[in-house]
């Protein structure tokens, strides 16, 4: 069952990735960052998110970062999508790495969230 939602979730997010403005896509891309950098980038930004999520202490405080939270997802999946784009440079391993972890971040993100959502959650 966790499994589908966690499934669900990410076709969520990928769907909303399509209709990111082009405002919001160059939020995540600073001019002159090598893709290395803008993945460490994003990857901090997605950890201090993720931080601010679980540290809240209400139901109501999650609730408040819950659209926030998902925007940072998005711009992950965003980013991921690009390295796989028709054009797009053979990734290296080092790439490769982080790409994996930017996906194990954004599981644990969806799972955390689905979490705290549920009754008696966080």
């Amino acid at each position: 069952m966790r499994f589908v939602l966690v499934l669900a979730v990410a076709a969520a997010i990928s769907t909303g990735v399509l209709a990111q403005s082009d405002k919001d896509h160059a939020a995540h891309h600073p001019e002159g960052a090598s893709a290395p950098a803008q993945m460490d980038m994003q990857m901090k930004s997605m950890q201090e998110m993720h931080e601010k999520m679980m540290s809240a202490k209400t139901p109501e405080e999650r609730q408040a970062l819950m659209t926030e939270h998902m925007k940072s997802m998005q711009n992950g999946m965003a980013m991921m999508g690009q390295m796989k784009a028709p054009g797009a440079k053979p990734m290296s391993p080092e790439m490769m790495g982080k790409r994996m972890n930017m996906m194990e971040m954004m599981m644990q993100m969806m799972m955390d969230r689905e979490a705290a959502r549920a009754p008696g959650g966080k």
